[in-house]
């Protein structure tokens, strides 16, 4: 990596966590600046805009996850294992204050109605959790583990559904019981797929 790369990917890194904390438009330059400790022109020298700075962190957080929940399962061997894995990664990693929850949630909420570019990155973002867990109730089916009349996708909507809100509701009230819930019908109903 150059050192224009390194800063560049510094920059993304210590913006991430504050946007995915206080939003898009709740972040000022100010911020970033104070998380970087780099001037104003040593930010926008290396970005267009704030708006390029909020798609880069968005996807630097969404490759965090994405890389989180395939450490989470690498050492599972079965299909239901590896569901549980997903469950106890989102309740561990997501729920809890450190992160500010989950990116997909936060960024896809302020820019559903406000940025046509970050909403398509979050749908596609949502798509590939959805088809992930999509492809692990399929192996379940395929290796015996569930009913082969499990509707692999719609269980998968569900729980992704289910995990957002779950991750929303523990965030506003500052209780894990909502998470905790979740996860555990989820994990009862994947005992009966």
């Amino acid at each position: 990596m150059t050192k224009s790369e390194k800063t560049r990917q510094f920059i993304i890194e210590q913006s991430a966590a504050i946007m995915n904390k206080k939003g898009v438009a709740g972040t000022a330059i100010s911020d970033l600046m104070e998380a970087t400790k780099l001037a104003k022109g040593g930010i926008y020298g290396n970005f267009e805009s704030k708006e390029e700075i909020c798609t880069e962190a968005f996807n630097y957080l969404a490759g965090k996850i994405a890389s989180g929940l395939d450490n989470a399962v690498t050492s599972k061997s079965t299909a239901r294992e590896k569901l549980f894995a997903l469950l106890d990664y989102y309740q561990d990693n997501l729920a809890p204050g450190d992160m500010g929850g989950c990116p997909l949630l936060n960024f896809g909420t302020e820019a559903d109605d406000t940025n046509v570019e970050l909403k398509t990155l979050v749908a596609k973002a949502v798509k590939r959790s959805q088809a992930r867990m999509t492809k692990l109730v399929e192996e379940g089916k395929a290796s015996g583990e569930f009913k082969k009349s499990t509707d692999a996708s719609l269980f998968a909507i569900k729980m992704f559904a289910m995990i957002e809100g779950g991750i929303f509701a523990s965030r506003v009230t500052s209780s894990k019981t909502f998470m905790k819930t979740v996860v555990d019908v989820l994990k009862n109903e994947i005992e009966t797929l």
